[in-house]
């Protein structure tokens, strides 16, 4: 459970409703450039996803918002174009207290003393649309938005008509500009241009733009470059990706050489030597920020030095070594209509707060999460209350405080009943969340673990959405997974329902066929075992590579469970983020005869092949690595985080299994136990070398 109360039941399903949210957002902004939620809004969706994912690591989906970065530009009419090294995001804090740990967080990754100096710069954030352009021999050949961050869109012709973009770098020397570099940062239109451009589009009766975001997003991914040339579009450099050299040392130089080339940089950027003037700078921006002539959400920071950039290296969609400092919350009053309750898969009862529509910051706000009953309780919540509603990055949007919590009224009476099977709904002891007591018997239950099942993380079948798993449920062609492979012998019954013809029946059920032999942790994921998220699926079948080497495993370790050393148990314990809970929930799951069945039922449909773990090149991958001992070069984040970009897997014991250990100062008991099972012992500088050997490219 986390701080806040959230059970992981009620977090695995509050994360899949944030993927799928957050993905229709990121489609909106990135791809459509029609966002429906303002940025501070956006922020709040994201940061509520990071909460329960840094709470619930095992929870975290393979569709992870936290990994995706943009989106994909599939059915864009532009060119597609693979970036060379990948357009990251940034991770965001929205405190100074949050600012002062990303400083100590660097400082323990890189194993740094509390008096070393950790310079970085700071500059504001713009909010436009991001652009990489490719300069070869100082010649542009190539500009690209971020797309997805692996694949964006061929805009070459269109930022031609930007003036702030040379199309020839200025250079003091034939060797002053790299043969290869690519710059990037953000396209974006000035306030007063914005609000000039929307004038003349009145006066034409075209459409008018919301904000000079999306007005430049549309202007510059035009598939007619002279729409682009006809619109005052500007660009600020903010970094660079693939390099042939990096002629600087820290980001602040290598961003002066930039300016020198003749690509504007932000007038703001400065170098800060601690935190304290890294929030003193956040604070000036602040106060300057409705005069700047650009809109900007935040101040971004980075490491200075270009060497422990590379080390700190990047984590899912964003690096470790920069961070994204965003302006603070708003507020608003409203009335409280109603509240509705939720059952969710697990059962868990989430009561709802209908709110009276109130503008935040430029977006509508109707609905808001009530979290759980003792939620209500503590804030006084009654159908009819004034309340203050916060939307931030720091939280989805929620109520902060009770206005009329004074006014005597009737307390409202959290149901202990659920209010879809009308079975008893109670609290388990030690924990907040009131859930139906049903099961199975519950068709919410039951519909919402056939979503789950379906759902992007999970088996991602297409076209087999929530209405349709509604659908199918109520007239009783789907009860289990299994039944969803069985639906090709309805064939008949489905053509001709509303919605429904040969062609969409045909793409649905050849959707289903598709996944007859789908990845194998997708599928155990999809089966909704507690405790098992995305994350520790996928580290279960690393190990176990078949489901069914793993459903021994589990149920020989609940057999032995007595024994706390037992074989199966040590095993699977051995797994990194496999705990005894998780042991517990897996070995529970197989003693379940019901679950055994859904089990078994599901595996005479579909046939998962083999895991197959993907690794990249290098003298350790697949292989089982153990750090001991005192490691004097880097910490132990930084080593495992090596050891996993090597395609290696970081262990905390020493076993049978394990191929390699680093060991360094103080190694004890390990190396004794490595010598008896004969595995192989480098040091540090060894590590080093197989570190430096295998390379890494950066992002800045």
């Amino acid at each position: 459970m986390s701080a806040d109360g959230t059970t992981e039941a009620d977090a695995a399903n509050e994360l899949m409703r944030l993927a799928r949210a957050i993905a229709k957002h990121n489609r909106l902004y990135h791809a459509e450039d029609a966002p429906e939620i303002s940025d501070a809004e956006y922020d709040a969706l994201v940061r509520r996803n990071a909460e329960l994912e840094a709470a619930f690591p095992h929870l975290i989906r393979p569709d992870s918002p936290s990994a995706q970065v943009g989106y994909e530009v599939a059915a864009s009419p532009l060119s597609k174009v693979r970036h060379e090294v990948r357009m990251m995001s940034l991770d965001n804090a929205f405190s100074d207290e949050e600012v002062e740990e990303f400083v100590a967080r660097v400082r323990r990754f890189l194993n740094l003393s509390t008096e070393a100096e950790v310079a970085m710069t700071a500059e504001d954030k713009i909010d436009g649309l991001s652009c990489s352009l490719r300069y070869e021999n100082g010649r542009l050949v190539r500009a690209a938005t971020r797309g997805d961050g692996q694949v964006g869109e061929d805009v070459t012709a269109n930022v031609a008509h930007i003036a702030d973009i040379p199309q020839e770098l200025k250079g003091e020397g034939l060797f002053d500009i790299p043969a290869v570099f690519e710059i990037r940062g953000e396209v974006y239109m000035a306030k007063a241009d914005f609000l000039s451009l929307n004038e003349r589009q009145a006066d034409a009766g075209d459409k008018v733009f919301a904000n000079p975001r999306n007005a430049a997003a549309g202007s510059l991914r035009q598939k007619d470059a002279s729409v682009t040339a006809a619109r005052p579009l500007r660009f600020l450099a903010h970094g660079w990706g693939a390099a042939s050299e990096v002629p600087a040392a820290t980001q602040f130089e290598m961003m002066r050489k930039i300016a020198a080339w003749g690509v504007p940089v932000s007038p703001l950027l400065v170098r800060c030597a601690t935190s304290a003037e890294m929030v003193a700078h956040y604070r000036a921006i602040q106060h300057r920020r409705a005069d700047l002539p650009y809109d900007i959400d935040g101040v971004v920071y980075k490491v200075d030095r270009l060497d422990w950039q590379e080390r700190l290296g990047f984590v899912a969609k964003a690096p470790r070594w920069g961070m994204a400092h965003k302006f603070p919350a708003e507020q608003a009053e409203t009335t409280l209509e109603a509240i509705d309750i939720q059952v969710g898969r697990t059962g868990k009862l989430t009561p709802v707060g209908r709110l009276k529509p109130v503008l935040v910051g430029g977006v509508t706000v109707t609905n808001v999460t009530l979290h759980n009953r003792d939620e209500i309780g503590r804030l006084g919540l009654r159908v009819g209350d004034r309340v203050v509603l916060q939307r931030a990055g720091d939280v989805i949007p929620q109520v902060v405080e009770n206005l009329t919590r004074d006014d005597v009224r009737e307390a409202y009476a959290f149901p202990d009943h659920c209010p879809e099977c009308q079975s008893e709904a109670v609290a388990e002891e030690g924990e907040v969340d009131v859930r139906c007591t049903a099961g199975l018997i519950c068709p919410a239950q039951r519909v919402e673990r056939l979503k789950h099942f379906v759902s992007r993380g999970a088996l991602d079948i297409e076209g087999l959405g929530e209405k349709t798993i509604v659908e199918f449920f109520g007239l009783g062609w789907l009860e289990s997974p299994a039944d969803i492979f069985r639906l090709r012998k309805r064939r008949s019954d489905i053509v001709g329902r509303e919605g429904w013809k040969d062609k969409s029946v045909d793409n649905l059920l050849a959707a289903i066929e598709a996944k007859r032999s789908p990845d194998a942790a997708r599928l155990l994921f999809g089966l909704g075992i507690r405790h098992v998220g995305a994350v520790t699926a996928r580290d279960l079948m690393k190990r176990f590579v078949t489901l069914p080497a793993l459903r021994e495993a589990a149920e020989t370790a609940r057999a032995g469970e007595a024994e706390a050393g037992s074989d199966a148990v040590t095993d699977l314990l051995s797994i990194d983020g496999v705990g005894p809970v998780v042991v517990e929930a897996l070995g529970d799951f197989f003693h379940e005869p019901h679950n055994i069945a859904v089990w078994d039922d599901l595996l005479s449909e579909v046939s998962p092949p083999d895991y197959i773990v993907e690794t990249r090149a290098s003298a350790v991958a697949g292989k089982i690595v153990v750090f001991t001992g005192k490691l004097e070069t880097m910490s132990r984040d930084e080593a495992k985080a090596q050891a996993e970009s090597l395609g290696a897997r970081s262990a905390g014991s020493v076993s049978a299994k394990t191929d390699l250990i680093v060991a360094g100062p103080g190694a004890g008991s390990k190396l004794k136990k490595a010598a008896e099972l004969g595995i192989e012992v480098i040091d540090e500088a060894a590590w080093a070398e197989i570190v430096r050997a295998a390379g890494q490219g950066l992002d800045r």
